[in-house]
């Protein structure tokens, strides 16, 4: 994700690349973020912090306690913390840094294409040239949103963090089943793929309701609508329902501890 960001920062001339720092232990990783951005790379979490504006934490949760230590009263005291690290809520990581300039946000995979959806929150301390910042950083990603509280980012996780995986499983079920029917695999691949991208593109240029669109499409005694009736014989609604209740209880579970 941090490389989807540095991306789309220089792509988009957000920033010039001499402003960027990057650290991480692997020198390999270092290199190729080099050479492929022109940014400067480090091995010193100290040195990636030092006199700086805005601080990217982007590491597995496991190695917060670890990095927050090392960085602990190092953060210059008006810079601003941006947190992408699943889990960690905005008191652990201002106690652990002895910061109270944070930002926590939920980003998800096709950020990595510059089509993500961001949501994030901040603490009061963040000021309002700051939480602008943050918005140029996320459109780098995509789209963002603001909430208003941290309770609404354990929401988001269930919906658009975890949402691309209910998405795909949906795409593998749509393309094994026509491959069932006969088609070859690229051909139904291609088929699936450009009906949902072409589906989201009408869904947003028409401004309608899911619901009208889908009236739109099903004829009466058609074979949409016999599909549908299938879907709803086999709880279609009420599966994707309680998948994202139990992902958004799992997320409020992980934040708990």
């Amino acid at each position: 994700m941090a490389s989807a960001m540095i991306s789309g920062l220089c792509q988009q001339n957000l920033l010039p690349p001499a402003n960027i720092m990057a650290s991480d232990p692997f020198s390999i990783r270092l290199t190729g973020l080099a050479e492929q951005y022109q940014i400067k790379v480090t091995r010193n979490n100290l040195e990636a912090v030092e006199n700086r504006e805005i601080v990217v934490l982007s590491i597995k949760p496991q190695l917060l306690t670890e990095v927050g230590e090392e960085l602990q009263g190092k953060i210059p005291q008006n810079g601003l913390v941006l947190s992408i690290i699943a889990g960690a809520t905005i008191n652990s990581i201002s106690q652990l840094l002895q910061h109270d300039r944070i930002v926590r946000v939920m980003p998800n995979t096709p950020a990595q294409v510059g089509k993500g959806m961001s949501v994030w929150t901040s603490t009061d301390s963040v000021s309002t040239t700051q939480k602008e910042h943050v918005q140029q950083i996320l459109a780098a990603l995509g789209e963002d949103m603001q909430v208003g509280h941290e309770d609404y980012l354990d929401m988001a996780t269930a919906l658009s963090g975890s949402g691309p995986a209910y998405v795909f499983m949906f795409m593998e079920a749509l393309i094994d089943s026509a491959v069932h029917m006969g088609f070859a695999r690229p051909v139904a691949e291609k088929l699936v793929y450009q009906t949902i991208e072409g589906s989201v593109a009408y869904a947003r240029q028409s401004e309608l309701p899911p619901t009208v669109l889908r009236n739109m499409v099903s004829s009466p005694g058609g074979t949409t609508v016999e599909a549908i009736y299938q879907l709803e014989k086999g709880g279609f609604r009420t599966a994707i329902s309680k998948a994202i209740w139990a992902a958004y209880q799992k997320s409020r579970h992980l934040r708990s501890k």
